[in-house]
């Protein structure tokens, strides 16, 4: 019998089920809150179940000799990594603001947590499950946290 279950409320996979298509927006809104709302409204039309971004905790994430390094990159947002990473981080507040844009849209929300603290805040979110990121695939403490969650 092949293998089957709800990923996301009322949504099965495998099986006979259809494919469960993720639009990775990841960190691609550029630090804009609306653009982030166009890509999810984007990702709902072109067909995709869920939009997925990335959620850091930078000052858990990062040292501060990282935070302050010079980033001088023509794709930089700051003068330093720090305030690089900042500008294109959402609040808190502004990843329940796109967790309920994307359900009045009508398509699963989900993050992947890039350090522990992030995956307790997508826990507290209620995201319906977790992406890990293939830079955390041997990260033995980080996959324990994530897999005790349940989700």
């Amino acid at each position: 019998m092949p293998l089957k279950f709800e990923l996301c409320p009322g949504r099965m996979i495998g099986g006979s089920n259809p494919c469960f298509i993720i639009a990775e927006i990841g960190q691609n809104h550029q630090g804009d809150i609306e653009i982030a709302k166009k890509m999810i409204k984007m990702a709902k039309d072109c067909g995709a179940d869920c939009a997925k971004f990335q959620k850091s905790e930078l000052e858990y994430k990062f040292n501060k000799g990282a935070l302050e390094r010079q980033y001088t990159s023509k794709h930089s947002w700051g003068k330093t990594y720090g305030e690089h990473k900042r500008h294109l981080e959402f609040s808190h507040e502004q990843y329940r603001e796109l967790q309920k844009y994307a359900k009045e849209v009508g398509i699963f929300f989900t993050a992947s947590g890039m350090d522990e603290m992030a995956v307790e805040f997508l826990d507290e979110l209620d995201v319906p499950f977790f992406k890990v990121a293939s830079c955390d695939a041997n990260n033995f403490p980080y996959l324990e946290l994530t897999a005790k969650k349940g989700q």
